[in-house]
């Protein structure tokens, strides 16, 4: 079933616009580099400083369990690797499939936004369905890696989002003002 979907994909939506955007929106992924531009951003003022270190811990939580943890442990084969009549577009990846770790990063970030209640969890979660997307348009992941990598990216978000207030709220209480109230 999963290679019905990434067939389907292949034949209904591959074309040279789409080749060079998901190609595009697949690299701003590429080992978290929108996501770890967006935290430093975020670190940077004082008004969003928490949510910059919200971000930064639910990334970090992500690359634990899903390229230290689930890929090695699971050692899925990557669709390109079983189906080799598809022409891949990006270069192809070395590590194994399960989960999609730009799925996962992009939705640790964009929760991290949600569950520390900014705005710019919008647009975040709108690149993370995209970069999702993508993954599954240049067929490096199944659809299961990417549900998979959505919801670790989710809980990843919410994680980071905890830990970050209790830091916070511990600090606080012994004076310390890392954030503008």
């Amino acid at each position: 079933m999963e290679f019905a979907i990434l067939d389907f994909i292949q034949s209904n939506f591959r074309c040279g616009i789409l080749d060079s955007i998901m190609t595009f929106i697949t690299g701003l992924g590429d080992s978290g580099k929108i996501w770890i531009a967006c935290t430093i951003l975020l670190l940077l003022f004082p008004r969003t400083r928490k949510a910059g270190v919200a971000m930064g811990i639910a990334l970090a939580l992500e690359i634990v369990c899903c390229n230290v943890i689930l890929k090695p442990f699971v050692a899925r084969i990557r669709p390109c690797d079983i189906n080799t009549s598809i022409q891949l577009l990006i270069e192809r990846p070395l590590d194994y499939s399960f989960p999609s770790g730009h799925t996962a990063s992009s939705f640790a970030a964009a929760f991290a936004l949600y569950f520390g209640r900014k705005k710019l969890w919008i647009p975040a979660v709108i690149l993370a369905g995209l970069i999702g997307f993508s993954r599954l348009y240049l067929y490096v992941h199944y659809p299961t890696d990417i549900i998979a990598g959505a919801l670790i990216g989710i809980m990843m978000g919410w994680s980071g989002s905890v830990l970050t207030n209790a830091v916070f709220a511990r600090l606080s209480k012994h004076g310390w003002k890392l954030i503008r109230q």
